[in-house]
This record gives C-alpha cells, sequence and structure tokens, in this order.
C-alpha cells in the first residue's frame, strides 16, 4: 500500500489544518513540508530553524521547546521535523501527520545529492549556517551515519507513538515511495 491512513478515517476528508511531516534525515521533509504549504497557502515552520543557531549551536531544550510552541500557535500550518524533545509541544496541536517511510537506499541517496548540492554551492541554511562536505564524509557528525542510525528506530518509534490514546486525534499519511508521495501531493492539489 502506497499510503495509509487510520481505518477510521479512511471514508472522510483528511484534516490538514496543523500537518506535521516526519521521515528519516534527507528523505524530503523540508521540500514535501514547502510544497504542502505552497498548495494550500498555508505557513511552513523548519523546526531545524529553532533547533540551531548560527555556527550550528544548538538551542537550549527549554528555549527551543518555546519558540516551537509560538511558532505553531496558529490555526493552520506545515511544520517538519522528527524532534522527540518537542512532539510533547507540537503533536498535541497537530491534526495530520505525514511520514515519510522510504526504503534506507532511497534516503540515502537523497541525503547523498542533498549533501553534496549543499557543499558544493554553499547553500546557506538558517542562520547563515553552510554544510561543509568533510563533516558528512570523515566525522561522527556525518548525516548518513545519522540516517542509517535513526531510521529503523523511527520505523519502530513512530507507531508505538501513534499507538499512545493522546495522540488518537491523529491522522496518519503514511507515504513509502516517492512516487506514492507524488501522487499523494497532486490528489492534495486537487
Amino acid at each position: 500500500m502506497a499510503a495509509s491512513q487510520h481505518p477510521e478515517t479512511e471514508d472522510r476528508p483528511l484534516n490538514t489544518d496543523r500537518i506535521v511531516v516526519l521521515g528519516t534525515t534527507g528523505a524530503g521533509k523540508t521540500t514535501l513540508a514547502a510544497e504542502i504549504a505552497r498548495v494550500l497557502d498555508m505557513p511552513h515552520f523548519e523546526l531545524d530553524y529553532y533547533r540551531f543557531r548560527p555556527n550550528w549551536v544548538e538551542t537550549p531544550n527549554d528555549e527551543f521547546r518555546e519558540s516551537v510552541r509560538e511558532a505553531l500557535r496558529g490555526d493552520r500550518w506545515v511544520a517538519d521535523g522528527n524532534y522527540g524533545l518537542a512532539r510533547d509541544v507540537i503533536w498535541p496541536r497537530a491534526t495530520l501527520l505525514v511520514w515519510l517511510d522510504f526504503p534506507i537506499y532511497v534516503v540515502m541517496w537523497r541525503l547523498f545529492w542533498r549533501t553534496i548540492g549543499r557543499g558544493v554551492f554553499r547553500k546557506k541554511l538558517w542562520h547563515g549556517n553552510r554544510e561543509k562536505l568533510w563533516w558528512h564524509f570523515v566525522t561522527r557528525d556525518s548525516l548518513f551515519l545519522w540516517a542509517l542510525k535513526t531510521h529503523w528506530f523511527r520505523r519502530r518509534q513512530i507507531p508505538s507513538q501513534l499507538a499512545r490514546p493522546e495522540h488518537g486525534h491523529l491522522e496518519l499519511v503514511h507515504l513509502r515511495s516517492p512516487k506514492a508521495t507524488r501522487a499523494w501531493l497532486r490528489g492534495l492539489a486537487g
């Protein structure tokens, strides 16, 4: 199955008021969230923006959580990121989770090209940060290592989190391939 929802929501339209896009690093969360925001004409919040200050300094946890709470106080938005640290701030307000659950080879391929593009073209990210190619190929801070470390964990974690009573209000779109993602987005654009 390319996309799935909770059985009780399959016969009615999805509540797209407040959407969180989840997935392994490099799967395409930010790209998809930006496109959803464009299609639905709503604000897009990239959670990495709130987590990383200039020079890749992490925002202190309490400040990060408060910044996210403030950013997502509106009635309509789409956010992307997996921050378990702020899940209790984000998920209670969300109405829909879109989970990019692609095979690891797809994720790694996408992450490789994203990393090369950002490194070669020195793309500015949040607060003027830029990725350095060597970080990802020769250090323990490699996003490739992070993707390998978290991919299977996330596959276990997301379903177990969704099974919790406090997340029963959330609808889920579980996308398992880029093709399914494109088809779902076309349907969303109507």
